[in-house]
């Protein structure tokens, strides 16, 4: 069982549109979303939900008024502003129980909060896909991703090959939460300049990691000159360029008629699949 895990330095890049496109090419696998802030993969999948589960992240303050002797001492020592006329709003309380230590009369409960809901669903090939949904104002978003990919990862069948994870855009802690276990990263990315300097700064956090990794340029044509020079530097890093994807408005109406782009263009599906051997294809050589 390999574990490829795409992800962008970014929001925007493609991520999710080659993550799908994985998804509905590949078989015997369990397909992961774990951006988990901003869900959509399953839009696209269109999975049946089969569990439901709570998550609780972190734990939260609340005053009892009954035995508040309303002495203000809370008050003056919350950083978040999240405490007014002795009622904590539970949107701002950020979790780190000052008040709750501090309150002299033990008016201050602190205990665990729900902070959102994983869900186990089938896709139409009847495999396994996992996606969940972070509440509003809810932090601890990484712990949320090792929660999803531990219910998926447990208990997997022998006829399992593949772990689809479409990670969180970005570099924090989701991220890395998301690279555990990972065999390879494809890296999607831009040619724009937002989009090099943060293709670089994932690059770095996955040397930290000792991961292998490839990268995919989407909508390579609308900038060629900086196409170059993120070939140029993949080329010095010594990082494959796994594939080149022009700018085509299918894969806008792929997303309007909610299809994956494999299902919607064969021109494009044909692009997905020479960039999905060549991922098995450097994977091979990384493990020689």
């Amino acid at each position: 069982m390999k574990q490829i895990v795409i992800l962008s330095g970014k929001g925007g890049t493609g991520k999710t549109t080659v993550s799908s496109a994985f998804a509905k090419l590949l078989q015997d696998k369990i397909t992961i979303d774990c951006d988990v802030d901003a869900a959509n993969l399953y839009l696209l999948l269109k999975p049946q939900s089969r569990n439901q589960f709570e998550y609780f992240g972190g734990k939260k303050a609340s005053i009892n008024p009954e035995l508040c002797t309303q002495c203000g001492l809370c008050e003056s020592v919350c950083r978040f502003d999240a405490l007014h006329n002795y009622v904590i709003d539970p949107l701002s309380c950020e979790g780190c129980g000052f008040c709750y230590r501090v309150c002299p009369d033990d008016a201050i409960e602190f205990t665990e909060t729900k902070s959102g809901n994983y869900f186990e669903c089938n896709l139409i090939d009847d495999s396994k896909f996992y996606y969940a949904k972070l509440l509003p104002g809810e932090g601890n978003s990484g712990k949320l991703v090792s929660e999803i990919k531990k219910s998926a990862l447990t208990n997997v069948g022998e006829n399992i090959k593949w772990v689809i994870v479409d990670g969180p855009p970005g570099i924090g802690c989701p991220v890395n939460a998301s690279l555990s276990g990972a065999d390879f990263v494809v890296i999607v990315t831009e040619p724009t300049q937002s989009g090099i300097h943060d293709l670089k700064r994932l690059i770095e956090l996955l040397k930290t990691f000792s991961i292998k990794c490839g990268i995919v340029i989407n909508k390579y044509d609308l900038n060629e000159k900086q196409t170059l020079q993120i070939t140029a530097y993949a080329g010095k890093e010594n990082i494959p360029v796994l594939g080149y994807l022009p700018f085509d408005k299918d894969y806008i109406e792929a997303i309007k008629a909610n299809k994956t782009i494999v299902e919607y263009s064969s021109k494009a599906a044909k692009d997905i699949e020479n960039i999905w051997s060549k991922v098995e294809f450097f994977m091979d050589i990384s493990k020689n």
